[in-house]
């Protein structure tokens, strides 16, 4: 398969993309605003081809030739709510115009959008299944809830064969800190591995998040290639990936044990009140039914993810040696 990933020099384009050119028969076409490099360790490199765009402007990297599109450019929570006119353009009409080209150019492929769990608001159910009417409370959520409809509704019409699948918070993310209201979710592990402070913005810790490690959301990825088309509805294209339940304790805990006692000391808990009324208006228990009947994969566990995490750091400053 002909594959395009947009937003790809972020960590889940990147983790994908190494793990789609395992396969000797996909050629990849990686693509983002800024210079994305082919993965470290990558089985067949010489298959991807990187373009610098700004899908704004420039939809050149969609072709007649493509089988499937992963979507995941945009900006994260954070950064939606604090720019509003930036969160709109790169959220939802960069989206849109990708996708009317996509219906003009290459009808019919499969198209996978990573939205998120930030289309739910308060209040919420006991829990949240695809059924409850979704609301956000946040910028983010409402580009991506737009963005779902948009690609329901075209897929109804056959115009893309649609799938949105939408992410728990990912955990352990590679990387810097990025603008994600929710990226203490993985800095809580990955900074005081490193011997970095961290500062958690809820001094509760019993807040809970519903989490899921990169490596099982690659996986469900993947597996979202291989799905039907009839395996869902035409109008309703929209999964809720499987995640876990994570407080603040539990991410201590598996800290604690993976990393050793020592590495707590590099938390640091304040309760802050802009990112607090982001956080606490996501929910954080979700029946999995309809996805894990589709035959996408749950975590194990947090101390799991957190041993993950380890065993790709200790891969990549392996092959930096290299």
């Amino acid at each position: 398969m002909k594959i395009l990933i947009t937003g790809a020099g972020g960590f889940i384009g990147q983790f994908l993309a190494r793990k789609l050119l395992e396969d000797p028969s996909h050629t990849l076409v990686l693509t983002d605003v800024i210079e994305c490099p082919i993965p470290k360790g990558s089985a067949n490199p010489k298959n991807a081809t990187v373009v610098k765009a700004d899908l704004l402007a420039d939809q050149s990297v969609i072709t007649s030739d493509l089988n499937a599109i992963y979507m995941f450019h945009g900006i994260m929570s954070a950064g939606s709510e604090a720019n509003f006119d930036l969160g709109l353009k790169v959220n939802l009409e960069a989206t849109k115009i990708l996708l009317e080209t996509i219906r003009q150019r290459c009808p019919g492929i499969r198209v996978i959008f990573s939205s998120s769990q930030a289309v739910y608001g308060r209040p919420f159910p006991d829990t949240i299944t695809e059924d409850v009417f979704p609301t956000p409370e946040g910028s983010y959520g409402a580009q991506k809830l737009m963005c779902e409809i948009l690609i329901n509704d075209m897929t109804r019409k056959g115009y893309i064969d649609g799938l949105s699948l939408r992410f728990p918070t990912i955990s352990v993310r590679p990387g810097k800190p990025t603008a994600a209201a929710s990226s203490f979710i993985s800095g809580i592990i990955r900074e005081p591995l490193e011997g970095k402070e961290c500062v958690v913005p809820v001094k509760d810790r019993s807040f809970p998040s519903w989490v899921c490690s990169p490596k099982t959301l690659i996986n469900n990825l993947v597996h979202a290639l291989t799905l039907p088309r009839d395996c869902l509805p035409s109008h309703k294209r929209t999964v809720n990936a499987p995640g876990l339940l994570a407080t603040v304790q539990d991410m201590m805990d598996a800290l604690a044990k993976v990393g050793g006692e020592d590495k707590l000391k590099y938390i640091k808990e304040v309760d802050d009140e802009d990112l607090g009324k982001i956080l606490y208006s996501w929910a954080w228990k979700f029946d999995n039914k309809l996805a894990l009947g589709l035959g996408y994969k749950p975590d194990t566990s947090f101390e799991q993810a957190v041993r993950d995490y380890v065993e790709f750091m200790d891969e990549q400053k392996a092959l930096a040696q290299v």
